[in-house]
């Protein structure tokens, strides 16, 4: 069948440029979103106080303008449109944070408080969740800087390069700690004020992308060393203030649940002992009730599932929807389900390396690298929550969970993947287009030539006849 035959589905598909792989993943993900938050929302519905298929029509307008993004996104054919925004994703991110940190309102903003956390900024009628924003902007920001820094290409460093007061600004040293540095570490420092897992996530992830994006190992230890102290810096200021002022909360608890765990008393026993109506016997539930859920809803899945629509532990957890997703899609769907949404990450995985393989732009290769570890890393850490493998952390499920915010940044990360796949195929058609052929074409053989030749050959035969 010619291209111009197929009709439908396959012709849509023919048509797409970019990694098709990739087009397959992200649409079968929000396929799957779709059918998972409309069985798994009962409790959301009652929170709310609405009904679960107004919670699907909400997560479908979500899709529909996700796979606008992309698309948008998608249709940009020149890197540098993405190298130019780049620049301003620590400025953006930064000024969101520090807003959060300050939990004062500005004008229209105004910072929400989320699960016991500032994780939330209100700009006018939309809410925004400001880590999920950070984690994609900083890595842009981050391709950018350490694709800069190798090729010396910092318009502040140059223009101050030969001034007697400034020159320092164009030593390495100074150029890594204003552009890559400082950044990092300011960035983790408000965040650690919302969450500390979210901080160690996050920051990992950027110590991951400038790796990847060429810059040297001993520069991201010798950063490793400036992380500890940094760290060491905020437990020192964070000491002095009094327990319900802690401008660094979350650290604080870490501090006292490594300190305690020996003597931390078993949640079961404040169950069975503290008053109902306690902090201590809540704080105790929540602990218990959500990890157990999620390992009776994995261990009740078996290998084919309860069935769409069977779940029970969706009734239990109160944000199955979110931060359990893949053990409820395992009970109603069975390891089968689980395994094939964890092979939908790891093809991502695969496919992105490939991507970077085929581009030849230092900013396009740390970018798509540092989006694609961040989408895959993300789903393992989620996965290993809800098999209890790994401490609690939040991180919702890419693609699949719900949540306005972190669908659409997410859904930006896979319109820039696939935006840079395009571009990358296309310069390779381009180059295949201009190469010199490997043989000579024979319509160019003038028909002389080919006289010249067959006579010749008349010529060899006779002579080997005679030597005969």
């Amino acid at each position: 069948m010619k291209n111009g035959d197929k009709k439908g589905f396959w012709n849509f598909v023919d048509r797409l440029e970019g990694d098709k792989v990739v087009w397959m993943i992200v649409l079968l993900l929000i396929l799957i979103s779709i059918v998972a938050v409309f069985s798994s929302t009962p409790q959301l519905a009652l929170q709310t106080h609405s009904d679960r298929l107004s919670i699907v029509r909400e997560q479908l307008m979500v899709a529909v303008l996700g796979l606008g993004l992309i698309v948008a996104l998608y249709s940009i054919r020149k890197i540098g449109i993405y190298r130019f925004f780049a620049q301003f994703g620590y400025l953006v991110s930064i000024a969101m944070l520090v807003i959060l940190a300050s939990h004062q309102s500005l004008g229209f903003i105004k910072p929400v408080m989320l699960n016991h956390a500032w994780r939330i900024l209100k700009i006018g009628p939309v809410q925004i969740h400001v880590f999920e924003f950070v984690k994609v902007a900083m890595i842009l920001y981050l391709a950018w800087a350490v694709t800069a820094y190798n090729k010396g290409e910092f318009w502040i460093a140059n223009h101050f390069r030969d001034n007697e007061k400034l020159g320092w600004l164009a030593k390495p040293i100074w150029q890594r700690i204003i552009y890559i540095y400082i950044p990092i570490f300011s960035t983790a420092a408000c965040m650690m004020v919302g969450s500390l897992s979210s901080t160690i996530f996050i920051g990992g992830i950027m110590f991951l992308t400038i790796l990847l994006g060429g810059f040297k190992l001993k520069h991201v230890l010798a950063s490793g060393v400036v992380a500890i102290g940094f760290i060491l810096l905020l437990i020192a200021f964070n000491a002095p203030f009094p327990a319900d002022k802690k401008p660094f909360p979350h650290l604080d608890t870490a501090l006292g649940r490594i300190a305690s765990k020996s003597h931390e008393q078993d949640p079961m026993t404040i169950i069975m002992t503290a008053s109902k109506s306690s902090p201590e016997y809540q704080d105790a539930v929540d602990k218990l009730q959500q990890p157990m859920s999620a390992e009776i809803a994995i261990r009740e899945g078996k290998i084919l599932g309860k069935g769409p629509g069977r779940s029970t532990q969706r009734y239990v957890t109160p944000v199955m929807f979110e931060d359990y997703m893949f053990s409820f899609i395992v009970e109603e769907y069975g390891l089968i389900g689980g395994i094939i949404v964890i092979i939908l990450y790891l093809s991502l995985l695969s496919r992105g390396s490939m991507i970077v393989r085929g581009c030849d732009n230092a900013f396009a290769k740390t970018t798509v690298a540092g989006l694609v570890l961040l989408i895959a890393l993300q789903a393992m850490m989620h996965m290993m929550v809800n098999v209890d493998i790994g401490p609690m952390t939040g991180q919702t499920l890419p693609m699949i969970s719900h949540g306005n915010s972190s669908f659409l940044m997410f859904s930006i990360a896979f319109g820039i993947i696939l935006s840079i796949s395009r571009m990358a195929k296309a310069k390779m058609a381009r180059e295949d287009a201009h190469a010199e052929p490997l043989t000579v074409h024979h319509e160019e053989t003038r028909p002389d030539e080919v006289k010249d030749t067959l006579e010749d050959l008349e010529t060899l035969e006779s002579i080997d006849s005679g030597m005969e």
